[in-house]
């Protein structure tokens, strides 16, 4: 009976996450603009502010369901609209507090004011507001969209259902690490969500080795008519993705990280403290300087860095180099006098 009921919302879901795509003919322009267009985003520009979208994740200890929905409503934002780069990082904040407010706790979502320090952006919580209502707007208010994440727990449940007593059983945490790579990069960003899904489970399975979860997989790609030569198109960028994400260039992160700037007598309550980053003390009001914005979304500023060099706690995972686990937040917070 179980499988039966999520074989439902599996159909129920297929039928409708074309309405939750981004616009494919935008996604292409994104690829073909150039990085040092300033009209316009480029696909690297994207991925850089998913991938510190991925970072604040983790350090809000926001639900992979959250990073998953605010790509989603990010792509689909950049793809619907004619967006300059210095609006990036307004656009991409609004849309992490947009899905934070839609999926998490109330009491678990950061105010506006410690998500725009955090985040070390360049304008104000007017600006913040008033971009979240264009975003809300212009995608119709469908906020609670079907992604990609919606079919890997759906699929990773009817797997289940077949292996409760094997040892086989998928690890559902290394599939969702898996998707957020993915997602970190504009070109998966065209796949249906159905099929990335797919993917991403049919390679875990191969993995594992297991012949019968195998056959569990090949029956929900004929039961949504998948076709195979669509699957083994994403199963191969899904592959690569996964292999560039080992490779000995991305264990080399950059200097871009979060800096934690704190007064002498916080830097010596965190030594006797030993308080790890998610708890520290508020940031002191005079390390943001308001003035730097003049409250309107046509001057907000285009020279945020990147606040990612890992990839979050996600780095523990095994498509993850060992070499980023070195560079959690808590270990990279400047003190000042």
């Amino acid at each position: 009976m179980e499988t039966v009921k999520l074989m439902r919302e599996l159909i129920a879901n297929f039928e409708q996450e074309r309405n939750y795509l981004p616009k494919e003919t935008g996604l292409s322009l994104i690829e073909s603009t150039g990085e040092n267009d300033s009209r316009g985003i480029s696909a690297k520009c994207r991925d850089t502010k998913v991938e510190d979208l991925w970072s604040l994740t983790s350090f809000f200890g926001y639900s992979t369901q959250t990073f998953v929905l605010a790509v989603n409503l990010l792509d689909r934002f950049l793809a619907m609209m004619k967006v300059q780069p210095k609006h990036l990082a307004c656009i991409s904040i609004s849309c992490l507090h947009i899905a934070a407010k839609a999926v998490e706790e109330e009491r678990n979502v950061s105010s506006t004011n410690e998500l725009i320090r955090i985040s070390q952006c360049k304008f104000t919580v007017s600006d913040l507001t008033r971009m979240e209502k264009i975003i809300s707007e212009k995608l119709n208010f469908q906020l609670k969209t079907i992604t990609a994440l919606t079919f890997l727990h759906l699929y990773h449940g009817i797997a289940r259902s077949h292996t409760a007593d094997r040892k086989e059983a998928l690890n559902l945490d290394t599939l969702e690490a898996q998707l957020k790579a993915c997602l970190c990069r504009i070109a998966f960003s065209k796949a249906k969500p159905s099929v990335l899904a797919l993917s991403l489970l049919t390679q875990e399975i191969e993995a594992t080795q297991c012949v019968d979860m195998l056959e569990i997989a090949h029956h929900v790609q004929r039961h949504l008519k998948i076709a195979d030569v669509e699957l083994l198109h994403w199963r191969g960028l899904v592959a690569k993705c996964m292999s560039d994400y080992s490779s000995p260039e991305c264990s080399r992160p950059n200097n871009k990280k979060l800096v934690w700037i704190v007064s002498r007598r916080t830097a010596q309550n965190l030594h006797t403290s030993h308080c790890s980053v998610p708890e520290l003390p508020t940031i002191p009001e005079d390390c943001w300087d308001e003035s730097e914005s003049e409250d309107s979304c046509e001057d907000m500023s285009s020279g945020e860095e990147s606040l990612s060099s890992s990839l979050g706690s996600d780095a523990d995972g095994p498509y993850f180099p060992l070499n980023f686990l070195c560079q959690r937040y808590r270990n990279k917070y400047h003190h000042t006098s």
